[in-house]
C-alpha cells in the first residue's frame, strides 16, 4: 500500500488522536503500536514530539503490506467503542486522503479493512469465491483466521493457519491438474516441488532471466520459511518462542502474496495450453 505525503500525514494525525477524531495515543502508546510492526524503540529522553515520531515511522512503512495492517488496527472499530469518537468519522476523514491514492477504508464484517477502488480488498486473490466445495471453503476459512487471530493476538495460530492457508493451495492446485494426484505426506518443501514443477516456475531453468531467478528462488525461500516457522513458533508443536506481531503479519502476508501469484500462474499457464491446443 503506497500512499502520498499528504495522505501520511494524515494517517499520523488518526494515529496519535491530534485531529480530535480518534483516541489519542501518548508517546509509549506510540512506541509500543509502531513496536508491534517492525519498530524498535524506547521511549525516554530525546523523544521527538508525537506527531513527527509517528510520521517518520508512517513514512518508513509506506509501500509495504505492513501499512494496511496498522490502519486497519489504528481504525479497529473496537477501539472507538465505549468513546466519544464516531468510526464513520475517522475513516471518512482517511478516505477523503486515500481515495486520492486508490484506497479507501471500509468496514467488513464489523472490522475496518483496505480496498482498492476497483472494489477489490487487498487480500488474497483466489478463484473459488462463492464456490460450496470443502477444500475451497478450507482455504476461505485460513484467509480469515489467519487475519482474526493477529488481531486477536493469537500469533502463533496465524503462523499456523497460513502455512495451512499454503498447503491447502498447492494441493487443491495438484487436484485440479491430476486425476490421481500424489499422497500429501505433510512435507510441506516437497509438495511446493511438485507444484513448482507443474508450473514452470523451477529458477533452473536455462532461459529465464537472471533477475526472473533471482524472484523464484525467493519463492523458494519463503516457503521453506513458512515451513519451519510454523514448526519452531506455531502452534503445531511445542514452540521455541513466542512470535511477535510483526512476524506473524510478515508470515500471513507472505504466504497471501504467494498463492495468490500461484493461482494466477495457474491460470496463465491454462489459457496457454488452451491456445496451443487450438493451434
Amino acid at each position: 500500500m503506497k500512499v502520498s505525503p499528504r495522505t501520511v500525514s494524515a494517517i499520523g494525525r488518526i494515529v496519535t488522536g491530534d485531529e480530535k477524531i480518534s483516541p489519542y495515543r501518548s508517546g509509549p502508546q506510540l512506541v509500543r503500536l509502531f513496536n508491534e510492526y517492525g519498530a524498535n524503540d524506547t521511549y525516554g529522553q530525546g523523544f521527538p514530539s508525537r506527531w513527527q515520531y509517528a510520521e517518520n515511522r508512517l513514512r518508513e512503512l509506506n509501500g509495504s503490506a505492513v501499512l494496511s495492517a496498522l490502519v486497519c488496527e489504528v481504525l479497529d472499530p473496537r477501539g472507538f467503542m465505549d468513546s466519544q469518537f464516531d468510526w464513520s468519522e475517522a475513516a471518512e476523514y482517511l478516505n477523503n486522503r486515500l481515495r486520492y491514492d486508490g484506497f479507501e477504508v471500509v468496514k467488513e464484517k464489523g472490522l475496518a479493512q483496505i480496498r482498492d477502488l476497483a472494489g477489490s480488498l487487498v487480500a488474497c486473490d483466489h478463484p473459488f469465491e462463492g464456490s460450496t466445495d470443502e477444500g475451497h471453503l478450507f482455504i476461505d476459512e485460513q484467509i480469515a483466521k489467519s487475519q482474526k487471530r493477529i488481531e486477536e493476538g493469537d500469533f502463533d495460530g496465524a503462523i499456523t493457519n497460513a502455512r495451512s492457508l499454503l498447503e491447502a493451495v498447492l494441493r487443491e492446485i495438484e487436484r485440479h491438474d491430476e486425476t490421481s494426484p500424489s499422497k500429501y505426506d505433510g512435507d510441506l518443501i516437497k509438495l511446493y516441488r511438485r507444484i513448482q514443477k507443474k508450473l514452470n516456475l523451477e529458477p533452473g531453468q536455462t532461459d529465464l532471466d537472471s533477475s526472473l531467478k533471482q524472484v523464484l528462488t525467493g519463492m523458494n525461500s519463503v516457503v521453506n520459511g513458512i515451513a519451519a516457522l510454523s514448526n519452531r513458533l506455531g502452534d503445531r508443536h511445542v514452540r521455541i518462542y513466542r512470535p511477535a506481531k510483526h512476524h506473524a503479519i510478515l508470515v500471513v502476508n507472505a504466504a497471501k502474496t504467494l498463492v495468490s501469484f500461484l493461482f494466477e500462474t495457474q491460470r496463465y499457464q491454462a489459457e496457454k495450453d488452451e491456445e496451443t491446443q487450438e493451434r
